[in-house]
């Protein structure tokens, strides 16, 4: 360990998050590696650590002969302090050797508030910045997750972006990459071939064009790149061959999800209209219930964890749930290991379901309502009814359960003060439910209720939408305190400051660039806790960079304008998101996909076209 970090780590809180030495992490010998790989996750240990895709991308890179993946997580406060009072660079957990000498740098970015801190790892690792002002090929400077689906904000940053799943495309780029690396190749002749691999967006190539109302006339393509002018996402199409990663890392530390996770599948059917994962996940694709047995039972015997959680984006919609779940428990029950269905839907619920989780440990029941009248669910595609909620409530309830969590959203396109009525309303329903339908009053209940504040997201149907301004959440959130009174229930709300600056980033075109530069050069980091962030600093830092936030929150967008991520190709066709735009204004459900198909285009992903529903 240098002896720099041995008299930083007394003197900071939660030192175990920037020691590494875990049980299953990946050590190498050095002197079998020609590929060093730091894969950055810019949010701290105990976030990162949760996050399944960085654990399987982690898995995968380590199984390569000759490649070496170690982890960095962006340091608190406390500890970025004394790295730099002591000039240490920001550094590999697995080696503690600095990632600027690494050969690729790697993002995870799957939130936009982020960002900030992408730039500040950066600089705490030594290096410039901007791309043009990293003219060697190493070290190459890349990023993916959801957020790529709208690189253009970080895009003066960024050498490349890897869109969709990062399986297959990770092994082509860093197998070109060490062609490269032992070819002497230029940074620009790597990433011109880089360029034709799908899936791998090369920002440099490409030029916006602004027009004089500063929206986006054109995404001009450098000539003599060979850039494709639309860059399509990749997937991985058969899930039971997909890497698992069995033998995880078990941290030293707790984390938020400390837990095991097995994905049932990818894609969703439901096509909420202001899910992005929903749309930019699609097509669905499966793992079958035996190899997720043999899944189970090697990562739990791997890790000696007691609790595994199914993981996907509605794990009821996994068409073998039962039968997997019955003989998941068959294994778990005896071994005292509990079972955990996050993502249910109340339209799914039942009480032979309700039953099988209770076996082991019996945890809170979360329902995401999303909004308070039937109207405006049909508005958002959601396909539940309060009838829905209240009879898994029902059912909860008449089960033993005391502890019921409801998820709503605050301003969604074209919502009106009946749908703020309306959460009070079911709140108020939700607790009825509970008084007639438990048998130990005495033991009380809880029902917690959360809004969030809406925030439109590129590729959905509501991409168009113009976004609630600062002050009308506030008044709508100032409202929901009044009306939200019933006893046993628990009013949380979200800052509405953040969602505003997310909101911001999340349609952002490229000229964003300078506003993150500024912000982050005046202190912003950390912009997703609520202690850290900065509302005026942000303000600011778009003031003096010449941009306009409201123009790219506040703006109802015509459905013709071109979007600086229009050439991102995640699957889901551009006319198909203007249909489900069009069919929202007027309350029109689209059913799932399991009973009509709706032409999203993801389909076209796969070979013979044919979606796994």
């Amino acid at each position: 360990m240098d002896k720099r970090l041995e008299r930083i780590l007394p003197r900071v809180q939660k030192p175990a998050r920037y020691v590494g030495g875990e049980y299953n992490e990946v050590r190498k010998d050095p002197r079998e590696v020609d590929f060093r790989f730091a894969f950055c996750f810019p949010d701290t240990y105990e976030i990162g650590m949760s996050n399944l895709g960085y654990r399987i991308l982690y898995g995968i890179l380590n199984d390569m002969p000759g490649v070496w993946c170690q982890r960095a997580f962006a340091p608190w406060g406390d500890m970025e302090e004394e790295m730099r009072r002591e000039g240490l660079l920001l550094y590999g957990l697995e080696s503690g050797d600095p990632i600027s000498d690494f050969d690729i740098i790697g993002f995870s970015l799957g939130y936009e508030m982020a960002y900030s801190n992408v730039l500040n790892m950066l600089d705490l690792a030594g290096l410039p910045l901007r791309s043009e002002d990293r003219p060697e090929l190493t070290p190459l400077i890349v990023a993916g997750g959801t957020c790529a689906y709208n690189p253009e904000p970080l895009a003066p940053f960024i050498d490349l972006f890897v869109l969709g799943e990062g399986e297959d495309v990770t092994l082509e780029y860093i197998q070109l990459y060490r062609q490269a690396k032992e070819e002497c190749w230029s940074k620009e002749e790597f990433l011109q071939e880089a360029a034709q691999i799908e899936g791998i967006y090369v920002p440099s190539f490409y030029e916006p064009i602004y027009n004089e109302d500063g929206t986006l006339a054109e995404m001009r393509i450098k000539e003599g790149s060979g850039a494709p002018e639309m860059v399509r996402k990749r997937i991985v199409e058969d899930m039971d061959k997909s890497y698992f990663p069995v033998k995880t890392i078990i941290p030293s530390t707790e984390i938020v999800h400390d837990r095991v996770m097995l994905e049932l599948f990818r894609g969703c059917i439901r096509g909420c209209r202001f899910c992005q994962a929903g749309h930019t996940y699609r097509p669905l694709r499966r793992k079958s219930k035996e190899t997720l047995m043999k899944q189970a039972e090697a990562i739990l015997k791997n890790s000696g964890y007691e609790e595994i959680s199914l993981s996907s984006l509605s794990t009821s919609d996994y068409g073998e749930l039962s039968e997997l779940t019955e003989c998941m428990l068959d294994y778990c029950e005896p071994r005292h290991i509990s079972l955990s269905l996050p993502s249910l839907r109340a339209d799914s619920f039942s009480s032979e379901l309700m039953q099988r989780v209770q076996k082991v440990r019996k945890s809170g029941l979360t329902f995401a309502c999303e909004a308070g009248t039937q109207r405006l669910r049909d508005v958002i595609n959601k396909n539940i009814t309060e009838d829905d909620v209240l009879h898994a409530c029902e059912i909860a309830f008449k089960g033993g359960w005391n502890n019921v969590k409801l998820y709503f959203m605050i301003g969604l396109p074209t919502e009106t003060s009946e749908d703020l009525d309306g959460i009070s309303e079911i709140c108020k329903k939700v607790a009825y439910c509970w008084r007639m339908n438990t048998d130990n009053r005495q033991r009380g209940v809880k029902i917690t209720a959360s809004a969030s504040c809406f925030v439109p997201k590129p590729q959905t149907p509501f991409q168009w939408d113009a976004q609630n301004s600062l002050e009308e959440f506030r008044g709508k959130q100032d409202y929901m305190k009044k009306i939200m009174r019933t006893k046993n229930v628990t009013y949380n709300w979200h800052d509405a400051e953040t969602s505003v600056m997310e909101g911001v980033i999340a349609r952002g075109d490229r000229r964003q660039g300078a506003a993150i530069y500024t912000a982050w050069k005046n202190g912003c980091k950390f912009d997703g806790w609520d202690q850290c962030f900065s509302y005026e600093k942000w303000m600011d830092a778009f003031a003096s960079c010449g941009l306009d936030p409201k123009f790219y929150a506040y703006r109802q967008r015509p459905l013709d304008e071109l979007f600086p991520w229009d050439h991102i190709g995640c699957g889901t066709l551009k006319d198909h998101l203007k249909r489900e735009w069009e069919r929202s204004r007027q309350a029109i459900v689209t059913p799932d996909c399991m009973q009509q198909c709706a032409a999203c285009g993801s389909n076209r992903l796969l070979e013979g076209g044919k979606c796994c529903v």
